[in-house]
């Protein structure tokens, strides 16, 4: 079942077109080589133009949209590789929404919806984002105060946040605690390499920092901004799979081999209708899992839906991308190639709160 609301219609068209305009591959590699910095006019852009607060209610000024609507927003990214802290800050956004008290929420929504960017930290040391598996954690110091400790990786755009919000364990119980960016300590937050040159990654390093008692977020919901993460990265990765097919198509109809354009010959059409194949069941599987989203109330059906559209992306993506490097020959393996952008972007969306082969192992466990 797919139903596209006129909501994500008009946002697909709208997110295209600015995505077309402000992210042509020449301007996605001066990023990079610019270091990545964070472009305050097109972050503004985004601002009037009110992604932010899409699915903010309407009382602390968001449109007050489903996160399902939110889909052919950073579908249209993935297409471009627009790398900005959005996905990062709707996520903050969304542990706020189902986890937040009024006054944080008061305090905290309004200024997202107005531009301040937020994100989560999630992922241990170790790598592991799975809750049986957080160290981080909360200590009583006495007199009511508390000081949180421990280790976060993979922290999206942590470098230009206003406010983290980081799981930990209180007395051995999840909770989410939330840290105002001038609470962190200097050198906490260091900027990680990782392969997809396009992302801001940071890990976020806590020893004995205060945390007063309004810092931290009553609610406890845990697997429901997994699921988030993962229909926001498929979304990205599904409208990859459309960049990459244009790189590809491009390339075999301006290539030439012995006086033939090399997209004539069988051997490179099939494997590139594969991929056209892989992009449709791709889309397919992601607004299947948006109109579960939005529609079904069972949490089992939700997951089962979001894990098979991550699974189809993870695989479908990053075998685009191999693809990709293999069509272009010698100069796919150059820097020069834009393919190997896409590879880049396919090979770090995959192992994002787990590849195809987790996924599976999840699916197995929900559906028999």
């Amino acid at each position: 079942m797919i139903r596209f609301s006129e909501e994500q219609a008009m946002l697909l068209d709208t997110a295209r077109e600015f995505c077309q305009k402000q992210s042509p591959i020449a301007e996605v590699r001066r990023v990079i080589e610019a270091g990545q910095p964070l472009d305050a006019t097109l972050w503004q852009t985004m601002v009037d133009l009110g992604w932010l607060g899409v699915t903010i209610p309407e009382a602390f000024g968001g449109l007050g949209l489903d996160l399902a609507d939110t889909v052919p927003i950073f579908e249209a990214m993935g297409s471009q590789l627009l790398a900005t802290p959005l996905l990062a800050t709707t996520l903050a956004a969304q542990v706020l929404i189902t986890n937040g008290s009024e006054a944080q929420k008061n305090q905290w929504l309004p200024k997202i919806a107005a531009g301040q960017i937020a994100t989560i930290a999630l992922t241990e040391a170790n790598g592991s984002w799975e809750t049986d598996q957080i160290t981080t954690h909360l200590t009583q110091a006495g007199s009511g105060e508390m000081t949180l400790t421990g280790s976060k990786t993979f922290v999206l755009d942590a470098g230009v946040a206003d406010v983290i919000l980081v799981s930990a364990l209180r007395d051995g119980a999840l909770c989410w605690c939330l840290i105002d960016a001038s609470e962190i300590p200097e050198g906490a937050i260091q900027r990680e390499v990782v392969i997809d040159e396009t992302r801001r990654s940071y890990s976020l390093t806590l020893s004995d920092v205060p945390i007063r008692a309004d810092q931290i977020l009553p609610g406890t919901a845990f697997q429901k901004i997994e699921l988030a993460a993962m229909l926001l990265i498929t979304a990205e990765m599904s409208g990859g799979l459309e960049g990459v097919l244009a790189v590809i198509v491009g390339y075999l109809n301006t290539r030439k081999q012995f006086d033939k354009l090399i997209g004539s010959y069988q051997a490179m059409k099939h494997p590139t209708v594969d991929i056209l194949m892989g992009a449709e069941m791709t889309r397919s599987y992601l607004y299947h899992a948006a109109t579960v989203w939005r529609d079904e109330t069972d949490e089992a059906v939700i997951e089962a839906a979001v894990r098979m559209a991550k699974c189809c992306a993870s695989e479908h993506f990053s075998e685009a991308g191999d693809r990709g490097i293999q069509f272009h020959g010698g100069f796919g393996f150059t820097y020069e190639c834009d393919a190997q952008l896409f590879l880049r972007r396919a090979l770090w969306s995959q192992y994002q709160f787990g590849d195809d082969r987790h996924q599976r192992q999840k699916l197995g466990a929900l559906l028999f």
